[in-house]
């Protein structure tokens, strides 16, 4: 969505993953998209494409990965049916991808080209990496299984690492989504009721859910809007994704 997005906008887009190749090959946005294959843990192949980008997108993650016990069910929760490799902790995944791609960024705001010109720099965290600042948050966690717990560690590591450098090298836009979803994600709409029911209640710990459509609308306007840093929580999510972004 993101990549589909940004190319409606008139931007040139490219995707680096483990697969390299188009989700929807025909789709006529994401035809445009330079999909490629690598490592994002490769700091040379990261620092080549950021070197070329006028922005960074960082949307690597899994729910379930190997030390959690929990891997055989990720083909149901992923979308892609993405299968963790041996390798695949959220340590790897989630905390050491992004921070080889904040390097490589604040390498390139370093250029005197750049001074003066915070690069944009989208992550997209969890709704949960917010719990120690509501009402009953830190309870829940305490209480939570620990690969959650390691989850959340890795998801706040990186929000840490890009506030940091939101004091003129990047201008971090960090999306916490609650659960992300869609219509043809048929597994997990029995609970987007329950989640929003609650979050209507005003149970602190528990957030709107987003669809993946407006999340994708949402960072792409984010990007775009100088004017928006750090936090993004599903109100500000859907007031982005609302946004008219008039093409380039």
């Amino acid at each position: 969505e993101v990549c589909r997005n940004a190319v409606k906008c008139g931007y040139e887009v490219t995707s680096l993953s483990r697969r390299g190749v188009s989700p929807d090959p025909s789709d006529s946005a994401l035809a445009q998209v330079d999909w490629v294959s690598g490592d994002a843990n490769d700091a040379a192949t990261v620092e080549g494409l950021v070197a070329k980008a006028d922005a960074v997108v960082h949307a690597i993650g899994l729910l379930f990965d190997v030390e959690s016990g929990l891997s055989f069910l990720s083909p149901v929760v992923s979308y892609s049916n993405s299968q963790p490799g041996a390798e695949s902790t959220y340590d790897n995944m989630t905390r050491k991808t992004a921070l080889t791609a904040i390097a490589a960024a604040k390498k390139k705001a370093a250029l005197p080209a750049m001074l003066g010109r915070p690069m944009p720099f989208a992550f997209v965290s969890c709704a949960e990496a917010g719990w120690p600042d509501v009402p009953l948050g830190e309870q829940v966690e305490a209480v939570s299984p620990e690969w959650l717990k390691k989850y959340l560690a890795a998801k706040r590591a990186v929000e840490s690492e890009l506030m940091e450098a939101s004091t003129g090298q990047l201008r971090p836009v960090i999306a916490r989504p609650s659960l992300i979803w869609n219509w043809r994600k048929l597994d997990v709409l029995p609970v987007i009721p329950i989640f929003n029911a609650a979050s209507a209640l005003g149970v602190p710990f528990v957030d709107k859910t987003v669809r993946v459509e407006d999340l994708g609308k949402a960072i792409v306007a984010g990007l775009r809007d100088g004017g928006v840093s750090g936090v993004q929580r599903y109100p500000e999510i859907e007031a982005l994704a609302a946004t008219e972004i008039p093409a380039l």
